[in-house]
């Protein structure tokens, strides 16, 4: 992701200043209001793609793994584990994006346990929304997995705890969602974490 935030982070640049130069009339002809444009496009696409580069910089230590114990989520400087033993299921969940039809892939880890929602590594990952199904929590941890990581982490789970993969379930676009970024802080306001 590093290489090609990179990438679209020099074409919008190009782009950029290529509207500018039209818009203040650098090289042959005049001062074209069409270059406002090409400034707008510009600094959109520069926005996206320095953001994607932040995320994914930040990120580049975080990693997954599965044991006999659990799914484990370090976020590079702590780690967590979310024990098998309190799983009501897991499963894999995907969707297609747009007019591209580029699938997002996740895995889903339903607990049957009370969660910490605000876990120093895990609250990233916690939704809660409607159930699938009548004997699954609202609560339930996301995680998003790369397309090229989805087989071997799911055939990872699928050989430690057979008997709660509920398989593959097509959802609709966009229900990834995002972590409940402002609940988490009203939370945690004033704990020592």
């Amino acid at each position: 992701m590093i290489p090609l935030g990179i990438v679209l982070t020099a074409i919008s640049a190009l782009v950029l200043f290529g509207g500018i130069a039209v818009a203040a009339g650098l090289g042959e002809g005049g001062p074209n209001p069409k270059g406002i444009g090409g400034i707008v496009i510009g600094l959109f696409m520069g926005f996206i793609s320095v953001g994607s580069l932040v995320v994914t910089w930040s990120s580049r230590h975080s990693s997954v793994s599965v044991d006999q114990m659990g799914l484990w989520v370090s976020n590079g400087k702590v780690q967590n584990v979310i024990p098998w033993q309190g799983l009501a299921g897991v499963g894999l969940h995907w969707s297609k994006s747009g007019k591209s039809g580029v699938k997002t892939h996740s895995i889903e880890l339903f607990p049957n346990i009370h969660i910490d929602r605000d876990d120093p590594v895990l609250w990233p990952m916690v939704r809660d929304e409607e159930p699938l199904r009548p004997d699954l929590p609202r609560l339930r941890y996301r995680l998003p997995v790369p397309t090229g990581s989805r087989e071997a982490l799911v055939t990872a789970i699928q050989q430690q705890v057979p008997q709660l993969w509920l398989g593959e379930t097509e959802r609709e676009a966009g229900y990834m969602g995002v972590p409940d970024r402002k609940g988490h802080r009203e939370r945690t306001r004033g704990s020592s974490r």
